[in-house]
């Protein structure tokens, strides 16, 4: 069984025989909640590439210290995906944001689309922003990733249009495209972004503006799939095709 992991701010000066102590909300997870004792392993990473596999050594209510045993460095996975996600109503976001993180996407950017029925303005933004960062942390946990993605700020249209011209390959899913996923073109290397649109779907504006900014507009099938779904389907149809998953670029 795959050792639990545990999230800590920084492992770079770290070296088997440290001991590292866990503090605040992580440990009193660990401590109280999953009833961490002397004597587990675990795992300890940084979300950016360290993880160090150690021993607990000793628990307090909110801390506990681990005496490392190895420490790995992992390259970052490459190619690079980036989603954006149109906001979904409900708790759909955080559905999306959970199986993107699972399933290897290094960033998630909310975006305000012009159907997207939910709306972050002010103080519910800052809530609904930090919710989706503690779903990904979370997430990245539970799935063992030694990089934990990036949820950045909400972004308007304009924001996403500069974001799909600075990568190598971007699609816009759209159930009117005629070019399939399947179809397109992708680099062993490099950066991918995947635009999901909202439930009321996309806008003839966003989609010619995306696509003039070097996108292409694609299909996944001939089904309509949810917002909070059609990303992971996007991404993991890429990756399948990429030596992340072990298939061939075309």
């Amino acid at each position: 069984m795959t050792l639990p992991q545990h999230l800590v701010p920084a492992l770079d000066e770290v070296r088997v025989g440290d001991a590292v102590t866990v503090e605040g909300d992580e440990a009193h997870h660990a401590v109280v909640v999953r009833r961490l004792r002397v004597g587990e392993r675990l795992l300890l990473a940084d979300g950016r590439g360290r993880v160090a596999t150690g021993e607990v050594a000793a628990t307090a209510k909110r801390a506990f210290t681990v005496t490392v045993t190895a420490v790995d460095d992992q390259p970052e996975p490459r190619p690079s995906v980036t989603v954006v996600q149109a906001l979904p109503k409900g708790d759909r976001g955080e559905l999306a944001v959970e199986v993107l993180t699972e399933i290897g996407v290094a960033r998630i950017v909310p975006w305000a689309a012009t159907r997207s029925v939910a709306v972050w303005k002010g103080e519910r933004a800052a809530k609904a922003h930090a919710k989706w960062q503690a779903t990904a942390r979370e997430a990245a946990k539970q799935a063992r990733r030694s990089w934990h993605p990036e949820v950045l700020p909400l972004a308007d249209t304009n924001e996403v249009a500069a974001l799909v011209a600075g990568v190598d390959v971007a699609v816009v899913l759209h159930e009117d495209a005629t070019e399939p996923l399947a179809a397109l073109a992708l680099p062993a290397d490099g950066d991918l972004l995947v635009v999901v649109g909202p439930e009321g779907g996309l806008t003839d504006d966003e989609v010619s503006g995306f696509v003039a900014a070097g996108a292409v507009s694609v299909r996944l099938g001939a089904e309509v799939l949810r917002t909070s779904t059609a990303g992971v389907a996007a991404v993991a149809a890429l990756l399948s095709r990429t030596p992340r998953w072990g298939g061939l670029t075309t």
